[in-house]
């Protein structure tokens, strides 16, 4: 088989895949800036997994579906995770491109179910940018409140989240402004996400060691109010939390060693967050009888329960500067997943084009950019964290299979990192992810398969046709660079 755009890979039609050996020396994509370190990509995991989770999902959670088992639903959540995690590291280290679960895919599956996986992704990110940013837009109202401000009510929240409420505002205007910070380009962005990070990790230490003198273990009682089934369903809402290290490795084309230093990246980041997650809900149930957490800014109000409104608004400022750096993971990697297709031909090759002088793709970042801003300002939290979670989760079943199949298919392969005991630490990412779907509602099902039978109907109608794998299409060039 001649190599070049006509033979890319193997088999036929919806099934041709990309060859692992040809794929790191790919044509074309005017190329992406390559400017993080290791440190700096394990800053993006962990400005990734932890945000949200911790200063928002933790306290809706406890209060309404887990109880003080909330920190169960972070160990389930997590063991799937890391089981996920070590596949994503092994590709990582092997196939250092933008796409992430989308490139794999397409390197060991074939081209449909990487588009399926790559299309669900560009909806997943976008929504997780957008609970995040009503995540951050809970505390800002707690802020302002300790401050005597009120503001309207029309500007406050989604429709349905309160009376008089009609648009999520701040909300919308953070996601605009993240849009912002990433077409300035990867290394000045990256410098920010860094420094916000650990901040962030600061105000999470802060939370624990303050917290932990304020603990009632007649808090912790009942442990499961909601049941164990409400300790798992806890796990199905609260696992967007515990990925941010997937988005992460969407950055593969911009570090400057991705086969040694992403495979490190994605382990250290989830083990870091991963500690973090269990201090801090067992502060968060410890300070606060789960009934009286608030769903929205549950260490805050905790603080202010025991007294310390003082520190509980330290916490809020934190928080808010602090779960900025998960809009920015995740809206890097949805531009980043968008970006690859685009060079592969399976969507338009407008949305591929970079920046001449930022080498970032500025047109798909700012799309982007809307649709969570419209997403964060009308969908209440709880809908649009659901929405999230069984597209990743379906990524991660893809994942932990496609490396396996690749070890198996293709053992002599180099790979700086090997996932351990194979095929049993993709096996359990696999039936953990299966499981844990089957939790999530109705609703979010009905609305995954309607976005994935719009991408078939795309698929079918456009990228089939347009893939660089048919005959004669040609790379993407440094040429189509725009400004």
């Amino acid at each position: 088989m001649t190599a070049g755009p006509a033979s890319f890979g193997g088999g036929r039609g919806v099934l041709r895949r990309k060859p692992v050996d040809e794929i790191t020396t790919e044509g074309g994509g005017g190329k992406l800036s390559r400017s993080l370190g290791l440190w700096q990509l394990t800053a993006i995991g962990v400005g990734g997994i932890i945000g949200a989770g911790v200063f928002s999902l933790a306290g809706a959670v406890a209060n309404g579906t887990a109880g003080p088992a909330v920190l169960i639903s972070f160990l389930i959540a997590g063991v799937a995770s890391a089981a996920a995690a070590l596949a994503y590291a092994e590709f990582a280290g092997m196939i250092p491109r933008a796409g992430s679960a989308y490139t794999y895919g397409y390197v060991v599956l074939g081209e449909l179910v990487a588009w399926l996986i790559g299309w669900d992704l560009l909806l997943e990110y976008t929504a997780i940018v957008a609970v995040v940013a009503i995540g951050i837009s809970g505390y800002f109202g707690f802020l302002v409140g300790q401050f005597g401000i009120d503001l309207p009510a029309w500007m406050l929240g989604a429709p349905g989240t309160g009376e008089g409420r009609v648009v999520d505002l701040f909300a919308v205007v953070l996601c605009l402004l993240i849009a912002l910070l990433l077409t300035m380009g990867i290394r000045a962005a990256a410098r920010f996400e860094t420094f916000v990070v650990g901040l962030k990790v600061a105000v999470v230490l802060l939370v624990v060691v303050v917290g932990f003198f304020h603990v009632k273990s007649a808090n912790y009682t009942p442990y499961f109010p909601f049941g164990f089934s409400g300790a798992v369903t806890g796990a199905a809402t609260v696992f967007f939390a515990v990925f941010g290290y997937d988005a992460m490795s969407t950055a593969a084309e911009e570090s400057k060693d991705a086969q040694r230093h992403m495979p490190r990246a994605i382990v250290y980041s989830l083990a870091v967050s991963m500690v973090l997650y269990v201090l801090a809900t067992l502060v968060l149930t410890g300070m606060q009888r789960y009934t009286d957490i608030d769903p929205k800014s549950g260490f805050s109000s905790a603080f202010a329960s025991v007294g310390l409104s003082g520190l509980a608004s330290v916490i809020a400022v934190g928080a808010i500067v602090g779960i900025l750096t998960v809009m920015f993971t995740f809206l890097l990697g949805v531009t980043r997943v968008w970006y690859a297709m685009s060079r592969d031909g399976l969507l338009p090759r407008y949305f591929a084009k970079l920046h001449p002088v930022r080498r970032v793709p500025t047109r798909v970042t700012w799309i982007a950019g809307v649709a969570s801003a419209v997403i964060a300002g009308f969908l209440p939290i709880r809908e649009a964290a659901e929405l999230t979670n069984i597209g990743i989760l379906a990524a991660f079943v893809v994942v932990c299979v496609a490396v396996t199949v690749l070890r198996y298919r293709r053992p002599e392969l180099p790979r700086t990192f090997r996932t351990p005991l194979m095929p049993l630490v993709p096996a359990v990412g696999v039936v953990f992810s299966l499981w844990l779907i089957t939790f999530l509602t109705a609703t979010t099902w009905l609305r995954f398969a309607v976005w994935l039978l719009l991408g078939l109907a795309v698929y079918f109608g456009y990228s089939y046709r347009h893939s660089l794998l048919r005959p004669g299409r040609r790379p993407l060039g440094d040429a189509d660079s725009v400004r």
